[in-house]
């Protein structure tokens, strides 16, 4: 039976297409699943028998420790040059997108005090 190894939500096209090399070198059987219409359903990546799900698992773990230290190495490096994005710097380039959150955020934490100020008698 197959089992799900990834689901492609949220996932970007370079690590899907690098999970795809990595199960085709290591003959590992597997197909995808396209995402729904209607955004239900990412999509996933599926091995497609039981005996080689260990070893997918093993392959994907080792994977992932490459992927996680390189972008630790990469986020290091944008730190120490300065370029690593920031509150102030997303605060800058994107104005509006910051005012929009902060404005839904408040305007949620006033719904969520609005039935106790009603029940004490407003």
């Amino acid at each position: 039976m197959a089992k799900l190894l990834l689901n492609l939500r949220n996932v970007p096209d370079d690590e899907a297409d690098d999970v795809r090399a990595l199960l085709d070198a290591g003959g590992i059987a597997h197909y995808e699943t396209p995402p729904s219409v209607f955004g239900i359903s990412a999509g996933g990546l599926y091995v497609s028998h039981d005996a080689d799900i260990a070893e997918a698992r093993r392959l994907m773990d080792g994977y992932q420790a490459q992927r996680r230290e390189r972008a630790r190495a990469e986020h290091a490096a944008a730190v120490r040059d300065g370029t690593a994005e920031t509150i102030w710097t997303v605060m800058r380039d994107q104005p509006l997108r910051v005012a929009a959150t902060v404005a839904a955020i408040l305007l949620l934490l006033g719904l969520a005090a609005l039935p106790g100020w009603l029940l004490r008698g407003g």
